[in-house]
């Protein structure tokens, strides 16, 4: 009797067996389709907490009862970007499995800032559009408006809008010519920058808005870096996007990035997002996030990488929020220990 685990044995045994494939193409993905993501999440403390610190988001509302109450809650609520990391997660072997660079999202909206531990969500998306790439006919470019509920409710949580190329099971048949660019290329263009980059004086919403107004009638712009930076290591890479139901293999398949553009498993965007929101929200007196929005990924982080944030702030409205708040809003760019910019976003908060 033949042993099957003889490795020649084993080995062809492989090269005959058919794989069952995990994730879609392009082709399978129609304008207005409605997705409902089988997998569901617990929101859980120790989910929270380990997100939060990894990211060194370490902002005391989402860790102390006294803090938590103080703004209005009853206790220490769930982290915006522990929940959208749970929201995207989800919906990944569904829509974005097979690979496919990861274009943008927008439109990030915060329904409900009161979401606590052991709120359970379900996940749904819609296709919003589909259409051809011309420069790689060997994808297909998908955007998906995505929606975390609350499962015993239906209320909706938290919603964006995100694009990624997707890989065709056909590729485009082409003319064989150059093809065009997705982008425009601004290579070009030489940098133009203010001739003076100024910084608030302190973190509250009243430091904001008076460099704001010392910037106004200047060639200024308020802009400033952050000291922190955060060295991505096994549990940045692998473990969190796992522990938020993220299957794509390019965070933990080694082998298979092997070969990828990268070659190496890459950090989860949403990971590289938040360790550049908590070294920006260090530097600020935040009462609350309200949105966000125009997020790019710029090229790839991977394993070793030290990502440092850097921030534009480009308005205050002192009639939004509390009598003692106001509204910023911001541009965070993340960059890496190059000075490359890796992530970039628009994002409104709540300013004590």
């Amino acid at each position: 009797m033949t042993e099957w685990t003889d490795p020649d044995t084993f080995a062809a045994a492989l090269d005959r067996a058919e794989t069952l494939e995990k994730g879609n193409y392009f082709e399978a993905f129609g304008e207005g389709d409605e997705i409902a993501h089988d997998a569901g999440i617990r929101l859980s403390r120790h989910g929270n907490d380990q997100w939060m610190s990894q990211t060194l988001n370490h902002d005391p509302t989402y860790w102390r009862t006294d803090a938590a109450r103080e703004r209005g809650f009853d206790e220490p609520p769930i982290h915006p970007d522990y929940l959208l990391a749970c929201t995207m997660g989800p919906s990944v072997e569904d829509l974005s499995e097979k690979g496919g660079y990861f274009l943008g999202r927008d439109g990030v909206q915060l329904h409900d800032p009161e979401v606590y531990p052991g709120t359970e969500l379900r996940v749904e998306s819609t296709v919003e559009a589909t259409r051809s790439s011309s420069s790689r006919p060997e994808y297909g470019i998908v955007t998906w408006e995505t929606r975390g509920r609350d499962a015993d409710t239906g209320e909706i949580l938290l919603s964006y809008e995100r694009t990624n190329m997707v890989p065709r099971r056909e590729p485009l048949e082409t003319d064989g010519g150059e093809p065009a660019s997705d982008t425009v290329s601004d290579e070009d263009d030489p940098p133009s920058l203010p001739g003076e980059l100024v910084v608030p004086d302190g973190p509250s919403f009243a430091d904001f808005r008076a460099v704001l107004d010392r910037a106004e009638d200047r060639d200024a712009a308020v802009a400033y870096r952050h000291e922190r930076g955060r060295t991505m290591d096994d549990t940045l890479v692998s473990g969190l996007p796992l522990s938020t139901l993220n299957t794509a293999k390019q965070h933990h398949d080694a082998d298979y990035m092997a070969d990828s553009p990268s070659g190496d498993i890459v950090t989860y965007g949403d990971v590289t997002r938040s360790i550049a929101l908590g070294h920006a929200r260090s530097d600020e007196r935040t009462y609350r996030e309200l949105a966000y929005g125009d997020e790019r990924f710029h090229t790839f982080v991977t394993p070793g990488d030290t990502v440092y944030g850097f921030t534009r702030v480009l308005g205050a409205d002192p009639d939004r929020g509390p009598a003692d708040c106001g509204l910023v809003r911001f541009r965070h760019v993340a960059f890496n220990q190059n000075r490359t910019p890796v992530y970039s976003g628009t994002r409104e908060a709540i300013i004590r």
